[in-house]
């Protein structure tokens, strides 16, 4: 089994591994509400993608009574 002849100095290890570094994420703003998104993704704010209505987006106050309405059903089961 062969072993390394030279030891590897701490510059070339960093050297090495910098390509191991993170990267910045690429951001896009959403062409409707202007929010910082994913690029080729659904906007998960208002839920168009190219220019058309994709999903249906519920408000976080619409989200909330839905979610106590489901909690209410479970505890009188």
């Amino acid at each position: 089994m062969g072993l390394p002849s030279k030891r590897r100095t701490k510059q070339s290890k960093k050297e090495r591994a910098s390509h191991f570094a993170l990267k910045a994420i690429a951001l896009t703003a959403c062409p409707d509400c202007k929010k910082k998104i994913l690029p080729h993704k659904v906007c998960p704010y208002c839920g168009k993608y190219n220019g058309r209505q994709v999903i249906k987006v519920e408000s976080l106050t619409e989200r909330k009574k839905r979610r106590e309405t489901r909690y209410e059903q479970k505890k009188n089961i």
